[in-house]
């Protein structure tokens, strides 16, 4: 059946429709500036949709109607395969974690590949769709609740020791403060820059997490001031 040209045109469409699927998730990347965009996650799927038809039909003998291996063994490694490329994704810039997102959505771009590759032509779109959703309006619908919540401070602190970074990611951590970004620079033999900037929930919150700060020995608080 492998054989059989008409056969091997609808697994050809089945490789186009992950591939397409794919794309279209790693265009939203794309535009949000994520390394892994319209190449990373239309390969993902291309490859996780090749690789699933193989499983399935790549293998089954001449006259034979079943497969003399377990076809699901190769879609398995897909699963823990593509951990390791979201893996890769994940960025860590000073104590501010990223890539989280963009390596879920490698994940599970693999999940819509395998679908497309199995001729779940519904799944592969709908879950394609959910992805979309998941990436794009929920992730505006985030930041607004964020923004309208929570308030964001710009931090810059003084340190004559860059090992007090930990000291203040501890005192942030503890006062449920999120850093949203972080920026470090040296000044001097001893003498040190921090830019931050940081939510919490309350602005009560945000004050008690300063004065931790403050008592932090070798940190100064330069000056602080609500982002727009």
């Amino acid at each position: 059946m492998i054989n059989d040209v008409s056969f091997q045109l609808d697994l050809a469409v089945r490789l186009l429709v992950a591939a397409g699927l794919g794309a279209a998730v790693g265009a939203e990347r794309e535009i949000h500036g994520h390394p892994a965009g319209i190449r990373t996650h239309m390969l993902v799927a291309l490859g996780s949709g090749l690789f699933t038809v193989l499983s399935i039909f790549g293998f089954l003998m001449e006259g034979a109607s079943t497969a003399p291996v377990d076809p699901t063994r190769i879609a398995a490694q897909i699963v823990s395969g593509i951990g390791f490329l979201g893996a890769g994704a994940i960025l860590k810039d000073g104590v501010v974690i990223r890539g989280l997102t963009t390596a879920a959505s490698l994940w599970a771009t693999s999940a819509v590949g395998m679908a497309a590759g199995a001729g779940e032509y519904i799944l592969a779109l709908v879950s394609a769709v959910i992805i979309l959703v998941s990436l794009w309006p929920l992730n505006l619908l985030a930041e607004r609740l964020h923004g309208t919540s929570q308030p964001e401070v710009q931090l810059r602190l003084g340190l004559e020791r860059v090992e007090a970074l930990g000291e203040i990611s501890a005192a942030l951590a503890a006062g449920k403060i999120d850093i949203r970004a972080i920026q470090t620079q040296r000044l001097g033999k001893d003498s040190y820059r921090a830019d931050l900037a940081i939510r919490g929930r309350t602005t009560a919150a945000i004050t008690a997490a300063l004065e931790a700060i403050d008592r932090i020995p070798g940190v100064d608080i330069v000056s602080t001031s609500q982002a727009d």
